[in-house]
C-alpha cells in the first residue's frame, strides 16, 4: 500500500532545514515533492561539510524520497514553468525572506491565479509584519529571541545557553508538515485551499509554552525574575556512568526511596506533595545524587525498573543507534544511494497500519528530474534545453 499522501503533489522552493524537512516528512507518507532549486548550486545545504560522492549529510537527511529539477526562476521561462507545475499541484511551500516570492512573481496571487484549491504555505524566521518580520533568522538567532537560550541556562541571570541541536528549524519542520496535511484535510472538506503562514519563532514560543512559560501564564503575577534551577537536572552520576531518574509521582518518590534504602525520604515534610518535592528540589536532587553514588548504573537501572521507577541509561549517539530497544523498533535503517553510497538513517517515525510510510529513493542530485517533471508537463525536449543556463548547455 502506497502511503497517507499518495496522490498529492507538493512543489517546495525551500531551502536549509525547515522547509526542506517538513516537505521531506510528506514525501516520506507518499507525497510527491518536487524540490525546485536555483541553477547556482540549489539548496544551501548542498555546499555544506560532512560529504560523500558530492551529497552532504544534511541534504540527504533531509530531502529523500523528492524529485529535484532546475528552473532559474529570474526568467519568464523559469517563472512560467513553475506556474504550469503549481497550477497541477496540491501544496506550494516557500520559505523565502517576506516580499522576496512576490518579487519573484511566485507569491500567493500568481500561484492561486493558476490554481485557486492550492494550499500555499511560506514559512519565514519571525513572521510576515512586525519590527523582526525583515530580518534574517537561523536557528541560534531564533533559540535567543524566544527565551530558549535563558530556559537552557536555568537562569535569568545566569550566561544564556544553546541547546546543542537545531531544535527550532526541526519543530519548525514538524509545525509544519502538520499545518499542511490539516489545510489539506480541510481542503477535502470544503473545497478550498488557503495560505498557511508559519514562523520558527512562532513555533518555538508555542512550543515553550507549557511548562517552560508556565511562569508567564497567570496574567499579573508574573515573575519579575526566573528562579535559579539546580545545579545539575534530573541526570544522576552513578559509580561507573550516568543515568536519568524521574521519580514524579508520590508512589514512584516511595518507590525509589525503598529501592535506594532511604526510608526516612517518605517521611520527610519537605517531599510528601509533588508540590513540596518541587519547592525543595534542590535537596531532592543532591539526596538522589549522593544514593546513586554507590553502586553502577545498569544495578539500579534493574532495581529502579522493578519497582516502577521511570528510569533509563544515558546513551551516546554511537550507542543509541545500536541499542536493543530501537533495533525492535527497527527506527534505524540502511539504505543504499546511487551515488553517496551506504546510508543510515532513521526511518519515518510515525507507523501507519494500512499506509505505511517509507524510504522510497534517497536524496536527488542537483535537477536530476529535471527532464523527467518537465516532460510530464508537456515540455519537448527542445523546450527543455532551452530552459537550462546557458553555461550549462
Amino acid at each position: 500500500m502506497p502511503g497517507p499522501l499518495h496522490g498529492y503533489r507538493v512543489v517546495d522552493l525551500t531551502s536549509n532545514v525547515a522547509g526542506p524537512l517538513a516537505t521531506m516528512i510528506l514525501a516520506d507518507q507518499g507525497a510527491d515533492v518536487i524540490k525546485v532549486e536555483a541553477p547556482d548550486g540549489g539548496d544551501a545545504t548542498r555546499s555544506g561539510g560532512n560529504r560523500r560522492a558530492g551529497f552532504t549529510a544534511s541534504f540527504l537527511n533531509n530531502n529523500r524520497n523528492k524529485r529535484s529539477i532546475v528552473l532559474d526562476l529570474k526568467t519568464a521561462g523559469g517563472r512560467e514553468a513553475l506556474l504550469q507545475l503549481a497550477a497541477g499541484a496540491d501544496v506550494f511551500v516557500q520559505n523565502f525572506r517576506p516580499g522576496v516570492a512576490d518579487r519573484l512573481g511566485v507569491g500567493e496571487e500568481a500561484v492561486r491565479a493558476v490554481s485557486p484549491r492550492i494550499v500555499y504555505v511560506s514559512i519565514s524566521g519571525f513572521g510576515e509584519k512586525g519590527p523582526y518580520a525583515e530580518k534574517p533568522a537561523y536557528d541560534p538567532v531564533i533559540q535567543g529571541f524566544s527565551g530558549l537560550a535563558t530556559v537552557q541556562a536555568g537562569s535569568d541571570e545566569a550566561r544564556p545557553r544553546l541547546l546543542r541541536t537545531i531544535l527550532p528549524d526541526k519543530l519548525t519542520a514538524i509545525t509544519a508538515s502538520q499545518a499542511i496535511t490539516a489545510a489539506l484535510l480541510a481542503r477535502e472538506r470544503t473545497g478550498g485551499g488557503q495560505h498557511v503562514r508559519l514562523s520558527m519563532m512562532e513555533a518555538v514560543l508555542a512550543f515553550m509554552w507549557a511548562p517552560d512559560m508556565s511562569g508567564q501564564t497567570f496574567v499579573g503575577d508574573e515573575p519579575a525574575r526566573q528562579e535559579p534551577a539546580p545545579a545539575f537536572d534530573l541526570i544522576y552520576e552513578t559509580a561507573d556512568g550516568y543515568m536519568t531518574v524521574a521519580a514524579l509521582t508520590d508512589r514512584q518518590w516511595a518507590g525509589l526511596a525503598r529501592v535506594v534504602g532511604r526510608l526516612e525520604w517518605m517521611e520527610d515534610e519537605r517531599f510528601k506533595t509533588p508540590a513540596l518535592r518541587q519547592k525543595n528540589i534542590d535537596a531532592r536532587l543532591e539526596l538522589t545524587q549522593a544514593a546513586l553514588m554507590t553502586r553502577p548504573a545498569a544495578e539500579w537501572l534493574e532495581l529502579l525498573t522493578a519497582a516502577g521507577v521511570p528510569c533509563g541509561p544515558v546513551l551516546t549517539r554511537n550507542q543509541v543507534i545500536r541499542h536493543p530497544q530501537v533495533a525492535a523498533l527497527g527506527l534505524v535503517v540502511e539504505t543504499e544511494h546511487p551515488q553517496a553510497g551506504r546510508l543510515r538513517q532513521t526511518r519515518p517515525a510515525a507507523r501507519f497500519s494500512h499506509t505505511p510510510a517509507e524510504i522510497r529513493w534517497g536524496a536527488p542530485a542537483l535537477g536530476e528530474h529535471t527532464h523527467e517533471v518537465l516532460s510530464e508537463l508537456g515540455y519537448s525536449a527542445a523546450e527543455i534545453a532551452a530552459l537550462r543556463p546557458e553555461s550549462s548547455r
